[in-house]
Formats: structure tokens, sequence, C-alpha cells
């Protein structure tokens, strides 16, 4: 999945909500996502003895998700778009990373250990796109999992988990090894988001050998 290229086909969504909000101040909206990415974190850690959390934290993390693309789009339609704006977004995003993915990690869902490899991959695949910007290249969102791939897995996966608690069978049996669906999304984060941490590192690098 790599869905950041395709972030323009919900514009369609986006920008009557972005007029709608032009009065409300880009950074306030920023501030909103991380409220909201927070919320679906505490409900992510304690999902594991009340599933009814599941969908509702699916919900959340979606909406924090909707405001995290939209304070620049309102920043831009109000004339506020700047380098402070753009630098405290993306500040907020990796705490919103971290909160979001750092309730599953620290939660009963998966080993804390799978946990922090999986805050590892997604903290150096976004820090890997800005140095990219640092070093005089442009902001890299190439790669095998964007943040827009971790919202929508982070979306889905809470509402699989509950299916299957609906089934009866909160685990899966692959090769004699059992997982949950959340286990499978942190590994998913540990070796993609890795992976794709490697890969705009090497085109960062080659950039520079050419400029």
């Amino acid at each position: 999945m790599v869905l950041d290229s395709h972030r323009g086909k919900i514009d369609f969504m986006m920008d009557p909500v972005a007029r709608a909000m032009i009065r409300v101040h880009p950074n306030n909206i920023s501030l909103m996502a991380l409220v909201l990415a927070a919320a679906a974190g505490v409900m992510l850690y304690f999902s594991y003895d009340n599933w009814v959390l599941l969908p509702i934290s699916a919900v959340v993390v979606l909406v924090s998700g909707f405001f995290d693309g939209l304070d620049g789009k309102v920043a831009r339609l109000a004339g506020m778009a700047d380098r402070r704006g753009d630098f405290l977004d993306h500040v907020l995003d990796r705490y919103a990373d971290v909160l979001m993915i750092g309730g599953v990690a620290v939660s009963a869902w998966c080993s804390p250990y799978l946990g922090m490899m999986a805050l590892i991959g997604v903290l150096l695949t976004s820090y890997m796109g800005t140095q990219a910007q640092a070093v005089g290249a442009k902001r890299m969102y190439a790669g095998l999992l964007g943040r827009a791939d971790r919202i929508v897995l982070s979306f889905l996966i809470p509402l699989v988990q509950m299916a299957m608690v609906l089934l009866g069978s909160p685990d899966i049996s692959l090769f004699g090894i059992e997982f949950n669906a959340f286990e499978a999304m942190m590994m998913w984060f540990a070796v993609v988001g890795n992976l794709t941490a490697i890969q705009r590192a090497a085109s960062t690098y080659n950039w520079l050998r050419k400029a």
C-alpha cells in the first residue's frame, strides 16, 4: 500500500470542509488531530478487555487522520501557510503516531518488543522523509509505508480484530504460529516501516551523489 500519492483523490471530501473551517486557525486543527490520536491510543490500550472500544477507536483514528490532512488545506485557503505551521504539523504528527501506535504497543494485544520495533519503523520512516528535505532534496513521501497507509491500517485492523472476537477466535494460526490482527499490523509496521526508511535513505543518498 502506498496511499500518500493518492491523497488528492479525497479532495472532493476535504475541500468543502476546509472552506467551512476557514476561520479556524490551522494550528488548532492540528491540535484537534493530536487530541483525537491520543484518545484513539487510550481506547486501543483498553480495548483488549473491552472490545466495544475497537470500532469506536477505528472511527476516532479516521477522524484524526482527516483533521491531519485538513490543517494544511485550511492554511493555504486562509493564506496562513508558513514554515512554522509546517514544522508544528510535523511535530504533532510524530506525537500522534506514537500515541496511536503506542496504545497498541504497550497493550495486551502484542509483545512490547514487537511494539517497540513497530514504533522504530514508523518514526524512522517519517524521519527519513523530513531528513531528505533537510539536506536540500524534496520532502520524501515515497516508499512502501507512508502515513496515509498507517492511518488506513489503524482504522481497518481494529474492525478486523472485532470481527475475529465476535466470531469467537481473537487469534489465527499460520504454520503453527498464533497471532491476532494487531500483531500482524505491528509486524507490518516493524518490517515494512524499516524497509521504507532504508528505501528513503538510499534514495536521498543517491540524490546527494548526483547533486
